[in-house]
């Protein structure tokens, strides 16, 4: 039954990662510790390498209708290993009851941002 849920987290991630441009932090973190019943840091260790597969594919496809902005992607990835490298150590050094309260309020912050955004700018038209 676990194999299952794991198959179905998969690909219910990576159609979150393919619609929306997330997949990793907001949907295989939660879904590997309520589901599959991993700890916080071993969801979110986890969920490092999943999304990079996520992210390879959908660059891919995304390129293909010209939506990727090479520049800043590189700049992004070439400076972001350095914080990932910082929130590691954080991350194994606090307790798992500061990582879940604070992806919570991240993903609570996050969720508010964007519901504020969407009510206050006119929907592009299709």
């Amino acid at each position: 039954m676990l194999e299952l849920l794991a198959v179905l987290i998969a690909i219910l991630g990576g159609m979150a990662g393919g619609l929306v441009g997330v997949g990793g932090g907001v949907l295989f973190v939660p879904a590997l510790t309520l589901c599959l019943g991993l700890s916080q840091l071993d969801a979110e260790s986890t969920s490092l390498l999943m999304i990079v597969f996520v992210a390879f594919v959908g660059t891919i496809r995304q390129r293909g209708y010209g939506n990727v902005n090479m520049r800043d992607a590189l700049v992004i990835g070439v400076l972001s290993p350095l914080g990932v490298l910082i929130g590691v150590v954080i991350a194994n050094e606090v307790s798992q009851r500061v990582l879940e309260l604070s992806f919570a309020g991240l993903v609570l912050f996050v969720a508010y941002q964007l519901v504020r955004q969407a009510l206050s700018e006119p929907a592009d038209e299709a």
